[in-house]
């Protein structure tokens, strides 16, 4: 499995988020991003496959881009947020550890949490 992982899930709808793009990304600087995989949510509302299996994390700030707009308009909804960020940390302690980051979405909100 891959050391990170997300789902979405649609409260307004309250049910998964699938067909939704996303990316993840490693930022090594303030202007210097490297894509490290990306996807596209399953049937589920899951992305399992962000990173190989063999994959390693480093410490330092990842970053996943989803793409929300075009899931709400895909379902005729009109939506305030054209995509999604959320920023996280992983510590030099943290690197073996798997990390699950969920969000919790509808078309005028949104949140997120270290999941399990």
């Amino acid at each position: 499995m891959s050391a990170i992982t997300t789902h979405i899930l649609d409260t307004a709808r309250g049910r998964p988020a699938s067909g939704v793009a996303l990316r993840l990304e490693r930022l090594t600087a303030p202007q210097n991003v490297v894509v490290l995989g990306g996807g596209v949510t399953d049937a589920d509302g899951r992305c399992r496959t962000l990173l190989a299996a063999d994959h390693l994390l480093v410490a330092g700030t990842y970053r996943l881009r989803f793409e929300t707009g075009p899931y709400f308009e895909r379902l005729g909804v009109a939506a305030f947020y054209p995509f999604v960020e959320v920023v996280f940390e992983v510590r030099a302690e943290q690197v073996e550890e798997h990390f699950h980051v969920p969000i919790l979405l509808n078309p005028f909100g949104y949140s997120t949490y270290r999941g399990s």
